[in-house]
């Protein structure tokens, strides 16, 4: 990985601005930047990510099968760092948080081996968190 990484930014639609709120900022825990009647700026793990309001219908997401899970298709979500996303892992279970793939290890013992977990936001939006024990198995083929 590059040391110069950079923050990236995300624009996603959500339903209720006070739901992602309560969402984002409460069960996520991610601070709040700037704000208006129609978005939200959230710190997302260091990443600026902007709920916007908009309430169209969403297409359904479908699926692909990555090693054994069924993981909805579109999603985003950030890599944290192992002991990040094991906190965050157990506040969400503590939430009470209905999982679309329960925390667990996937590729167990292969090249990239990585903690994750699959939520959807209040909005249907899915997410991913991940981790590395070591990050250089991020990119690793072989």
């Amino acid at each position: 990985m590059a040391d110069n990484l950079r923050p990236f930014h995300l624009a996603m639609p959500v339903h209720d601005l006070a739901v992602a709120r309560a969402f984002y900022g409460g069960v996520l825990g991610c601070t709040e930047g700037r704000a208006s009647d129609r978005w939200i700026d959230f710190n997302l793990y260091g990443h600026q990510f902007v709920a916007h309001l908009d309430s169209a219908p969403r297409a359904k997401c479908v699926v692909n099968m990555v090693d054994g899970d069924a993981v909805p298709v579109p999603h985003f979500g950030v890599i944290l760092d192992m002991a990040t996303w094991h906190e965050l892992a157990d506040r969400l279970r503590a939430a009470g948080t209905d999982f679309v793939i329960a925390p667990h290890i996937r590729f167990e013992g292969q090249v990239g081996e990585q903690t994750t977990m699959f939520l959807h936001d209040p909005s249907g939006n899915a997410l991913e968190f991940k981790a590395f024990a070591d990050d250089a198995q991020i990119f690793a083929v072989e």
